[in-house]
Order: C-alpha cells, then structure tokens, then sequence
C-alpha cells in the first residue's frame, strides 16, 4: 500500500471531494494515525492542527465523510480522499467549504459542480418565479406534460435517427436537445437532478440484469 510522502511534521494534505458530484468540498490534514483510522474506519479522519490532536469529521455534528476512495497525486505530496456526505462538509452549513468566488468573495451560495446541475438550477428557477420572464423553458412549462412529452419523443426520435451513422456533431446535437427536454419533464414533476444521479450512483458496480430484476413489479 503506498504512503504519502510526509512533510516535517509528520502531515499531509488531504483534499475532500463529493464521490457522486465531483465538488471538492475542503481541504484538511492528516497525519499516519489518521490516514490509518480513515482506511480501517471507512469514515474519514483527520489531524486538527490548531487542537492537536485526531479528529473524526462529523464526530459533532453527525456530517461525516463517508469514505468511497482514497487516491494520493503524483509525488504523493496530497491525499484525494471520495466520499459521501452525511450533511454539508463545511461548519459554515454550506455543502463545501469552496463558496466564495474570488469576484465575489461575500457569496455563501452553494456551487453546482456541473454543468447539468447548473441548468437543473435554472430550470427551477424558470419554473418558480413569481413574474416570469419569457423563455422557451417557460413556454415549455406553461403548456404542460402533453407538450414537454411530444417534445421528448420528437428529439428521442432526431437522435435515434442519426445515432447509427450520423456525423458526430449532429449525434452531440441530438443528443444533448434530447438529455435538456427530459429535465424539462423533471422539472416540472419536481424531481431534481440529484434524486437522478442518486440512483445512478446506487447501480453503480451492479450487473443491469440483476438491477432490473430487482425491481418491484
């Protein structure tokens, strides 16, 4: 099993990411003991320098990082350790401690990691406001399920046609008109994203025959 390589003080920095998402959610120190507890505990440990001493993230709180991987970088000068989150990461209460832009540096919003979960964000917000701007998505909203449904089908059926031997972009096109109306549809069932990706992340390393037949008839 490698070992990081140690600063003087017996430490090394361990960055925290979201396993599902991608978002690094803060960064914090470990020395050998807690990298130790952290693989025999599967729930991340970390050394407070400023109270010297072990620190289970959550032991609090009840936010724990639940440990799904640890990797160490090239020179294995920093630890990458993926986890699941029990709460928000950062005692602040927001989901990483990464929130505040440089250009804005009082923003304590959360940050979506990635692009399908910025546009789930706006088409949210298209959905919920109170004087609404016109936009397709609003227009899309308005008409309801029998016009979000037939333009489902209708991008299903572009990007079948071009899927077998169509030019790459026109498939990238297709596809992605296809990927942003179904979240249209998600969105106005109120389903978010994450409850997605949350579902994916539960079959992920499952056979596709032992999932669906899992299923409840």
């Amino acid at each position: 099993m490698l070992e990081p390589a140690w600063t003087a003080d017996g430490l090394v920095p361990c960055i925290v990411q979201d396993a599902d998402r991608g978002t690094v959610l803060m960064l914090a120190w470990m020395n050998a003991d807690a990298l130790r507890i952290t693989r025999e505990t599967r729930f991340v440990t970390f050394w407070s320098r400023s109270r010297q001493q072990l620190w289970k993230k959550g032991a609090t709180s009840g936010h724990t990082l639940a440990l799904v991987e640890l990797r160490l970088d090239c020179d294995r000068d920093a630890v990458l350790a993926q986890v699941r989150c029990a709460g928000p990461a950062c005692h602040t209460g927001t989901r990483t401690c990464f929130f505040g832009r440089e250009d804005l540096p009082d923003d304590d919003g959360d940050m979506p990691a990635t692009v399908l979960e910025r546009l789930d964000a706006t088409l949210a917000a298209r959905r919920d406001a109170a004087t609404p701007e016109k936009s397709y998505t609003r227009s899309l909203l308005d008409a309801g399920m029998p016009k979000i449904l037939a333009k489902i089908a209708e991008e299903s059926g572009e990007l079948a046609a071009e899927l077998p031997g169509g030019p790459d972009a026109k498939v990238i096109h297709e596809a992605a008109d296809l990927l942003f109306h179904v979240m249209v549809g998600l969105t106005a069932r109120k389903i978010p994203l994450a409850a997605v990706l949350a579902e994916l992340a539960r079959r992920e390393g499952t056979s596709g025959h032992t999932e669906k037949a899992s299923r409840t008839k």
